[in-house]
């Protein structure tokens, strides 16, 4: 999917934002430019979540950085309170509904069948964690804002797996 983008800076960076931080959707598209224009490697960026009010803090690693240096080098709005995710149609912000459609269509570009949206991205950084990273379930449910473990292990759709596998395991 990233070389799918790699000639659109704004939409590599928003994908890249997205599943190296777990943020929202919405909370992405709510970042101005003067709120990203100096970070580094390393640094971390707080952002108030939509759905709990709380801010979280993400640490941004060279990926994230990487595009989003190359994305705001040719930002077509680079005053500091611009939106970073701007869309030259509008003059504004990019919509949770407009990047729900974008995910759709990089998804379907890349031959990936399901229903996907703006929340894949997310869900995406979880699943990594957890499954590549064999991330504790508890430190994920802190990163994700979630109240208790069974709604991190209901969110990454894993738990039906990790049973299966269970059952496979020769004692």
């Amino acid at each position: 999917m990233k070389k799918l983008l790699e000639d659109k800076p704004r939409d590599l960076a928003f994908l890249t934002f997205g599943i190296n931080t777990a943020y929202r959707a919405g909370e992405i598209l709510s970042l101005t430019v003067g709120q990203v224009d100096h970070l580094r490697e390393g640094d971390r960026l707080e952002i108030k979540q939509s759905k709990t009010g709380k801010y979280r803090a993400a640490t941004l690693n060279a990926a994230v950085i990487e595009t989003l240096d190359a994305w705001l080098a040719v930002h077509p709005d680079p005053r500091r309170d611009a939106p970073v995710f701007y869309s030259r149609r509008t003059k504004q912000a990019l919509t949770v509904s407009t990047v729900n459609g974008m995910v759709k269509g990089w998804c379907a570009d890349v031959g990936l069948r399901g229903n996907f949206g703006s929340h894949t991205m997310r869900k995406t950084w979880g699943y990594h964690q957890r499954v590549q990273m064999n991330q504790p379930i508890p430190l994920l449910m802190a990163a994700f804002g979630h109240s208790n473990q069974a709604q991190t292990l209901e969110y990454l759709c894993i738990q039906d797996e990790e049973i299966r596998e269970l059952y496979g395991m020769v004692l």
